[in-house]
């Protein structure tokens, strides 16, 4: 295990483990492919999928109230197509290519050149083919956006979610995504820094956390917020979707190290042990302020913890990873209730309080247990303090960087679709108003 990990973050020049096999300028260094990293990769990719539909969409869909439970669903499975197709378009070629420290290059639009139909070659990353990793990363990059509208349910127009989602995912999404993974020739900027984000404390889940909390102030709280209950409509349909993004994140986190090895399986233990961590530290916080433990609470638990290990994954021991796992179950019980009522903002379903902060949490805590002196593998040269402060420097790279896209994309979307929905069809419901359908018929 350790001289993987050595030869790993020598490799890396102390960055996240992903980025070993990002771009071509890689795959000469490991010209074999391996068909169990291709079978790994592939059924983590489709675990991924499985993450966002039906997982996430379920898990959204239960928060809300019945008469809205279809227009979450459509905004998660919309998004997510729309962002795998960006992605193939564009989107792969910006943040997985050389080009600057901040965005990479063109040379794979449509994913030019990831297949050779004459010859029938694929050029690879790593020891899988680049098309394999392409395909991870857009699952990565569509579930990002996904998570996003949750902050934002049952108020928002169809169409103008979907314009923000465009301009939100080419500035912000693929230049975090280029400066946190990209190790080719022109290292991405928080890459040649030495961040840490094994799976997407910064990319995937601060990045998304953030843009939500935008998203609820700009296009404000929900008709009855503060005055009348807005429960969720079924917390067993929450449950489950809270099931499959555990199942589902294994993928996730062990298939972020793109290869079927020791450090998959490091990360697939870590994933496993801070997510039930996680479970029983919220629990028993709320069974503390509230008296009573609750299903909604076991379910935003699992998620906490989920998103609290994501960027350690790969990069700390499983001490380390226990640790993450009970101290994000603590202060996302925070970030729901009291940094919720001084933020003053109807964050319908908790994005920010569950991924920002969970991401927040995970991606300093990253910094203290990659340590060896802690369990981790440790980067040659970082001692605890100068990896946290890269780590500090990641985060709030990504704060400031998303909110202001964020704040520019919604306003666009506003200006030229309208952001919110009349008060009238929010009164109906989206289902009906912007849809047509109802998810239940008496």
């Amino acid at each position: 295990m350790k001289n993987e990990y050595s030869s790993m973050i020598k490799a890396l020049g102390a960055g996240a483990a992903l980025a070993a096999f990002a771009g071509p300028a890689l795959a000469e260094e490991a010209p074999a492919l391996v068909g169990a990293d291709v079978a790994w990769l592939s059924t983590s990719t489709i675990l991924v999928l499985l993450m966002v539909v039906p997982g996430l969409a379920l898990f959204y869909g239960g928060l809300v109230r019945s008469k809205n439970m279809l227009s979450v669903l459509m905004q998660v499975m919309v998004t997510f197509s729309l962002i795998v197709v960006l992605w193939f378009v564009y989107g792969y070629s910006l943040a997985f290519t050389d080009g600057n420290a901040f965005f990479g290059g063109l040379d794979r639009l449509f994913l030019k050149g990831l297949f050779d139909a004459e010859t029938g070659e694929f050029p690879l990353s790593g020891t899988v083919p680049e098309m394999s990793f392409a395909a991870f990363q857009a699952t990565f990059a569509g579930i990002t956006c996904a998570l996003i509208v949750g902050a934002f349910a049952e108020r928002a127009r169809f169409s103008a979610v979907l314009l923000f989602m465009v301009l939100w995912f080419t500035f912000a999404y693929i230049p975090i995504a280029h400066m946190v993974w990209f190790g080719g020739e022109t290292q991405g900027f928080l890459f040649a820094r030495g961040a840490l984000d094994f799976a997407g404390g910064t990319v995937v889940h601060i990045n998304a956390g953030v843009a939500g909390l935008v998203g609820a102030y700009v296009i404000g709280k929900r008709i009855g917020f503060g005055k009348e209950a807005l429960s969720p409509h079924n917390l067993p349909m929450t449950m489950i979707g809270a099931s499959l993004l555990w199942v589902g994140w294994f993928g996730f986190n062990a298939g972020s190290a793109l290869t079927a090895g020791n450090v998959a399986a490091l990360a697939f233990m870590n994933t496993l042990v801070a997510t039930a961590a996680a479970v029983l530290a919220w629990i028993f916080t709320e069974w503390a302020v509230k008296g009573r433990p609750s299903m909604l609470g076991a379910a935003s638990g699992a998620v906490a913890g989920l998103v609290g290990i994501t960027p350690a994954a790969g990069v700390v021991g499983p001490v380390g990873a226990l640790i993450i796992g009970l101290i994000a179950g603590v202060i996302c019980v925070w970030g729901v209730t009291g940094l919720k009522r001084m933020l003053k903002v109807d964050d319908s379903l908790d994005v920010f309080g569950v991924h920002g902060v969970g991401g927040i949490v995970g991606a300093l805590l990253t910094g203290v247990f990659n340590a060896k002196v802690l369990g981790g593998p440790g980067v040659d040269g970082m001692t605890i303090l100068s990896q946290l402060w890269v780590q500090v420097e990641a985060v709030v790279i990504t704060i400031v960087w998303t909110t202001i896209v964020a704040l520019i994309a919604y306003k666009i979307a506003d200006a030229l679709l309208g952001l919110r929905v009349s008060e009238e069809d929010e009164r109906e419901g989206l289902d009906i108003t912007s849809h047509g359908e109802s998810a239940y018929h008496s």
